[in-house]
């Protein structure tokens, strides 16, 4: 999967790195490949199911929508 990364000098040093198609899924770091290191982290975090998610969805019924 590859996912776009937009990644902005700080103000206070080092790197903030944004992924739009996350909203919220933002990290930092003092260099960039610190910075694409954390974002990985957060972009795995971000994606990862959570439990109380797999229970509702055990539930639900699943419906497309063509928009």
């Amino acid at each position: 999967m590859k996912i776009k990364v937009y990644l902005e000098p700080s103000e206070e040093g080092g790197y903030t790195a944004i992924v739009p198609s996350l909203p919220g899924c933002i990290s930092e770091g003092d260099t960039k490949e610190e910075a694409l290191k954390n974002i990985r982290e957060a972009i795995e975090l971000y994606l990862e199911p959570v439990e109380d998610d797999r229970l509702a969805i055990a539930q639900a019924e699943e419906v497309e929508l063509a928009i």
